[in-house]
């Protein structure tokens, strides 16, 4: 987990919506969807997140932390599970209704160019976990300050969260954002993905199937 976010959140000013823009989304697979995207005053973390609202919201809307992932959900990188989330959450939450929240935290906080630099790591043998140690960097950066700051500007004070990470819920819930269940994302494996996914459930807890990924094979370390 990263820094103490019930501190800092204590110390960090309510956010206001900035502006809410109508955007109609298409997918590279045909799937399409309208979605408002908002934009906020006076995130803690200074950085340019957005919510994306889908569907009708209700009282327990489907939300999904989404951290940024240059690789994967733009160029659908292979080394990854971000972009297949990425396209499932949006269809999921359009169908109950909810937020999806944009985060641009790449690689788990690191940046785009130290993420790079740890997939180099991991072609030498390390896992993504042990990559980010070895040079010098956090497990896992990411801090969902921001993100509680978003759901209240949005009214949104107890949710659904889909997600196969605790940290994100036990965070949230640590800033004063009811979870009522998580909900599990599907599993998207690919034979360059299969030791990240692993290193995923070893090393952090996420809530996927370490069994049938066992039995797949990989043609990287990515």
């Amino acid at each position: 987990m990263g820094p103490n976010p019930e501190a800092r959140m204590s110390d960090t000013p309510a956010a206001t919506p900035r502006a809410r823009v109508r955007v109609p989304l298409h997918f590279h697979d045909g799937y399409r969807v309208d979605a408002e995207l908002v934009t906020f005053h006076g995130l803690g973390d200074g950085q340019e997140h957005v919510a994306v609202v889908l569907g009708e919201p209700g009282r327990v809307p489907l939300v999904r932390l989404h951290s940024e992932c240059l690789t994967g959900d733009v160029f659908g990188s292979a080394r990854c599970d971000c972009g297949p989330q990425l396209r499932e959450a949006v269809e999921r939450i359009a169908e109950r209704g909810g937020v999806l929240l944009y985060l641009r935290q790449e690689g788990r906080g690191i940046g785009l160019y130290n993420k790079l630099d740890a997939y180099a790591l991991q072609d030498q043998g390390l896992d993504t976990y042990e990559a980010n140690a070895a040079l010098g960097l956090p497990e896992d950066a990411r801090d969902y300050t921001a993100a509680a700051q978003m759901l209240g500007a949005l009214g949104v004070g107890e949710l659904d969260l889909l997600s196969n990470n605790p940290d994100k819920a036990e965070q949230l819930r640590s800033l004063g954002v009811r979870v009522r269940d998580r909900v599990p994302t599907g599993v998207f494996t690919t034979a360059h993905n299969v030791r990240y996914l692993r290193a995923k459930v070893l090393q952090t807890q996420h809530t996927l199937p370490l069994g049938e990924l066992d039995a797949l094979p990989e043609l990287s370390a990515g």
